[in-house]
């Protein structure tokens, strides 16, 4: 019979366990150098005048309905193109949004890794025997002279052998979760939520 606990060992487990996990630690690694990159990208801009690199923003244009302080005002000492009789007055807004407080940073994070290992060894063993005979005559007779004639002939043949069928099952699963915002990085957004300026 065969050897089934040698037939395992020779299986390199460390190779089958390590690679899947190697590769979740290399996946971890591109999202996270992708999240640096992205942010190098988007959220700055070169500086034609310096040649370094500034804060990229977004401006926001509108038009807001504002109180008009001089409603119904009895006060001569205004200009005379002074609007009194509108209670509120439109006026345009620019607001200047850094970029990154706008846009969602893309940060992937490996939640946890499975691995299923399935090994199957199944031995069998054969064995199988054929017999083969034969048998010839030859009787004849010729003035006076019998002349007889007789061959037999029997094989025999035995066949040994043994069979392992090996049947091995892989599954990796890898569960991903978009990840919060590192702590860092969040009281930057917050700093740069306090340079948004209004005019």
């Amino acid at each position: 019979m065969a050897d089934l606990v040698t037939e395992l060992n020779s299986l390199n487990l460390y190779t089958l366990i390590s690679g899947p996990l190697q590769a979740a630690v290399e996946a971890q690694e591109a999202s996270s150098l992708a999240t640096v990159d992205f942010i190098e990208k988007v959220g700055f801009t070169l500086d034609t005048n310096t040649g370094g690199t500034v804060l990229r923003y977004v401006d926001f244009a509108y038009s807001k309905s504002v109180p008009n302080p001089n409603f119904n005002s009895t006060d001569t000492t205004l200009p005379a193109n002074t609007n009194t009789t509108d209670q509120f007055l439109s006026t345009n807004v620019t607001i200047k949004v850094p970029f990154l407080t706008a846009i969602q940073i893309p940060s992937i994070r490996i939640e946890d890794v499975t691995i299923d290992f399935n090994a199957r060894l199944t031995s069998a063993e054969t064995s199988s025997v054929s017999s083969e005979a034969s048998r010839s005559s030859e009787l004849g007779i010729n003035l006076k002279v019998i002349n007889l004639k007789a061959s037999a002939a029997f094989k025999r043949t035995t066949f040994r052998g043994e069979k392992v069928e090996k049947s091995y099952n892989m599954n990796v699963r890898v569960h991903a979760v978009g990840d919060d915002i590192p702590e860092g990085l969040s009281r930057v957004l917050n700093l740069l939520e306090d340079s948004i300026v209004s005019a």
